[in-house]
């Protein structure tokens, strides 16, 4: 069995984004030069998100709403921004949203349903996080 590891960094501009990182997995895939196997997608930081959905607009603005009613934003809320930090509410986005995603590679190619695309959800953004894409298979 085979396996390859790489990297996606972000730094988004705005404390909430969903970034479509189907194209950068797919290149993964592709230069693994595995054929059947899986792929795992993770974010690395406990405050970010690895999804699969529908790459559209309204759906996202919906999860935005949906995300910011279950847990708003401010520091007076939670009691872990007791502490000092302000961003209780990302803890909680992110577990709603997901760690990781494991998507099957099929003759070379993430192997997924009408619709499927991978997304990177930022919901503490502005510095510096990591994303680890590892695929094991032959």
């Amino acid at each position: 069995m085979k396996s390859y590891k790489e990297e996606l960094w972000f730094n988004t501009r705005k404390r909430r984004e969903f970034i479509n990182i189907t194209p950068q997995v797919e290149e993964a895939v592709r230069k693994s030069g595995i054929k059947e196997g899986l792929c795992l997608v993770n974010a690395m930081h406990i405050t970010a998100s690895v999804f699969i959905n529908d790459d559209e607009g309204g759906l996202h603005r919906d999860f935005e709403e949906w995300l910011e009613k279950l847990a708003p934003f401010g520091k007076e809320k939670y009691k872990h921004n007791l502490t000092g930090e302000d961003n209780a509410d990302a803890h909680i986005k992110r577990s709603v949203m997901g760690r990781e995603v494991v998507a099957a590679v099929t003759c070379g190619k993430l192997d997924f349903g009408p619709w499927e695309q991978i997304f990177y959800g930022e919901f503490d953004g502005m510095r510096r996080k990591r994303v680890l894409i590892k695929i094991i298979g032959e």
